[in-house]
């Protein structure tokens, strides 16, 4: 069975002479070979969501960094000391818990669009952000921005677009699943009306819808490989030729979701058996994240490379049970 790329109709083009291969079934297959020694930096995935395991075959797959952004954990939280306990989580032990499988990580603070409806508990949120977008580790305000469109999402983006300026932080955009183009185009007017340089904002879940008007205003168009509902990445690759990679990113936004932690090394090898140039590819899946996100001045490349300890704690906690002992070899069919 041939499973054909779908050329897209867009309005700008970026020249190349490339064509796209056709994928056969044996092609569909995820050949780390063809990532071999690359790197990949994931700037939107959801770890707190995710398994050890995840982490293993992330840092397998070349991943050596990613971004955890604050996102609605799939329940109404009921208190201001859940969020609290949440982002003291993303600066404390998810940061650790990455840490032992040698990936770097960072987190963006904000409080998301669905909760800010509860505006009695987003007033005390807001209150409470200050505390934590300081903190070692936070390379933005995020993911903020809009859900349903309604009048207290758009009080509370407002009020941490503000939040980011004062900061000289990166704002995180989520755009909405529903009517996307005018959430997105009403997220940039706001940013704008308030300030910011387009180039400090990243705009998060662009489509062909919006993936044009996001670049020609100066934003940053990030794209979440995620399946059924956000972007494959066969569309990806279509975008990529024709946009090209100046200030466009690929994340996997996986989260508790029917989702994939490996969306970016995956993008990554698919856009190489298409004939996307390896300088491309490291633009749209690992360098691009760093240059819009190290303006919080919170990232260096040097710390990627880091000694693994696996028996160190953290709070007393380690990943290690029982004085277990790291498990290299997933491919085994004996766990021991």
């Amino acid at each position: 069975m041939i499973v054909s790329l779908k050329i897209l109709k867009m309005c700008c083009s970026h020249n190349t002479e490339e064509k796209s291969v056709p994928l056969t079934q044996s092609t569909e297959k995820f050949d780390m070979d063809l990532i071999k020694g690359m790197r990949f930096f994931d700037p939107h995935v959801h770890m707190t969501s995710r398994t050890t395991d995840d982490y293993q075959a992330m840092a397998d797959a070349g991943i050596v960094a990613l971004i955890e952004p604050s996102f609605w954990l799939g329940q109404p939280r009921t208190g201001v000391d859940s969020f609290k306990d949440y982002y003291s989580s993303l600066v404390g032990w998810e940061r650790f818990r990455s840490s032992q499988f040698g990936i770097k990580h960072y987190c963006t603070i904000g409080l998301n669009s669905r909760e800010a409806n509860n505006e009695a508990l987003a007033e005390q949120v807001m209150e409470m952000l200050p505390l934590f977008i300081y903190k070692d580790g936070v390379v933005g305000i995020g993911e903020i921005g809009f859900d349903d469109q309604t009048a207290a999402e758009e009080k509370y983006y407002r009020l941490q677009l503000d939040l980011a300026k004062e900061s000289g932080l990166p704002v995180q955009i989520h755009t909405p699943h529903r009517d996307k183009k005018r959430g997105t185009q009403r997220s940039m007017d706001i940013a704008i009306e308030h300030g910011l340089d387009p180039r400090m904002v990243i705009v998060d879940h662009n489509n062909e819808e919006t993936v044009k008007e996001v670049l020609d205003r100066g934003f940053w168009a990030a794209f979440t490989i995620y399946p059924f509902t956000k972007m494959g990445n066969q569309r990806m690759v279509e975008i990529t030729k024709q946009y090209g990679p100046e200030r466009i990113m690929v994340n996997s936004a996986a989260d508790w979701g029917i989702s994939d932690p490996m969306a970016v090394p995956k993008t990554a090898a698919l856009m190489k058996l298409n004939g996307i140039s390896l300088a491309d590819i490291e633009l749209v899946t690992y360098r691009n994240a760093i240059t819009a996100f190290a303006q919080s001045g919170q990232i260096n490349e040097t710390d990627f490379i880091t000694a693994i300890d696996q028996s160190a704690r953290f709070e007393g906690n380690s990943i290690l049970r029982g004085g277990q002992q790291p498990r290299i070899d997933k491919s085994s069919i004996i766990i021991s």
